[in-house]
């Protein structure tokens, strides 16, 4: 995209790109996400890769967990994307992959290979660090999640506490030159968020379900016996 483009334009071509109306608990998502895209695409050390795949989906596919109506999320996800001159349908793509090469092996494994850089690697999952180990990398919180997501993924992941698994991702971005205060701060915050949000969403869900019942009994009411 032109560096002339500005925040505003981005979100002009979103709301372009995705004419509906968005609930309030999930607009901070997209305004956030919004100028992080935009913000990275215009950094000159910054590279759409597999890493930054994996973080993007994992946080919007968490954030935007209870999204209604339940089919807009897909076009949400794509909008968001193209507003800043990347392609979601890609993007997407290409999380899956890494996601899916990195579940054939165990954590262990992946833990190993990502702390080494990538060395003895599978080609795909040594592709993964190849952004990081450039002389202008460019480090954003997606890295961060990116890193967490592809953990998840491995095998035996789901058997071990989240803490457990946030401590190895803090780990492997230290031995990858990454800034551990950074890498800790922005995995912190993204757990303590999406357990608000989390939160946010039952909520929400409670109080629908509430005003339904409400509606259902005053229907009742109202009908002739």
């Amino acid at each position: 995209m032109s560096v002339s483009l500005t925040v505003a334009d981005s979100k002009r071509a979103f709301h372009s790109a995705f004419p509906y109306v968005i609930a309030p608990l999930y607009r901070r998502l997209v305004d956030e996400l919004l100028v992080e895209l935009h913000l990275l695409s215009h950094q000159k050390g910054f590279a759409a890769d597999g890493l930054f795949a994996a973080g993007l989906t994992q946080v919007f596919d968490s954030f935007s967990e209870g999204y209604r109506p339940a089919e807009q999320r897909q076009p949400l996800f794509l909008a968001l994307c193209s507003a800043n001159g990347f392609d979601g349908a890609k993007l997407r793509a290409l999380a899956d992959e890494a996601r899916t090469a990195v579940g054939h092996h165990s954590v262990e494994e992946v833990k190993g290979w990502l702390s080494n850089r990538g060395e003895g690697a599978p080609a795909l999952i040594a592709g993964l660090l190849q952004g990081v180990q450039r002389p202008d990398f460019h480090y954003s919180r997606l890295v961060a999640v990116g890193l967490l997501s592809l953990l998840q993924s491995a095998q035996g992941a789901e058997a071990m506490d989240p803490q457990a698994l946030r401590s190895a991702a803090h780990e492997i971005g230290e031995a990858m030159g990454l800034i551990k205060d950074r890498v800790d701060k922005d995995l912190s915050l993204y757990a303590g968020n999406i357990e608000k949000m989390s939160q946010a969403v039952e909520l929400m869900e409670e109080t629908l379900a509430a005003e339904r019942r409400r509606r259902e009994r005053a229907a009742n009411e109202a009908s002739p016996t």
